[in-house]
């Protein structure tokens, strides 16, 4: 990986509910961050949506496996994030394959973060009554 990349990857696969203090650290006071359900702006507020995050969940890891830096500033990181949560799947381990589009400034602090996942395959699917739906249109559509 590029010293960035690699740098953030470390970092961000260390964060925890106990130490999200540490964005400070990665992200710009003006982030902007976004993922298929959620947009957040500046870096109080990703604060508090990582915190809820964590609060919500009893399992959060994320393996990075791969890069790509487009030019300088600019890159992807690919990912697979396992969680657990206590209201899907059963409680069992869910796994999501992700990539993560980030620009950096020369401070080395992200100033624009855009996560691209299948939501569906993140939280829909899990839901009970609903993944049943989901999963019943998605063998009809195949």
């Amino acid at each position: 990986m590029s010293g960035f990349l690699q740098s953030f990857a470390c970092e961000f696969a260390r964060l925890d509910a106990s130490n999200l203090d540490r964005l400070r650290d990665l992200y710009s006071a003006d982030v902007h961050f976004t993922d298929p359900l959620h947009e957040v702006c500046g870096l109080v507020e990703l604060e508090r949506y990582f915190s809820e995050l964590y609060a919500n969940v009893e399992h959060l890891h994320f393996e990075f496996i791969s890069h790509d830096e487009i030019c300088d500033g600019q890159g992807y990181l690919r990912w697979i994030m396992s969680y657990r949560h206590p209201r899907l799947n059963g409680g069992k381990l869910i796994s999501l394959e992700g990539c993560s589009l980030l620009r950096w400034n020369g401070a080395g602090k992200v100033v624009r973060h855009r996560d691209y996942f299948d939501a569906g395959a993140l939280l829909y699917q899990h839901v009970p009554l609903l993944g049943a739906a989901i999963r019943w249109l998605q063998r009809r559509l195949a």
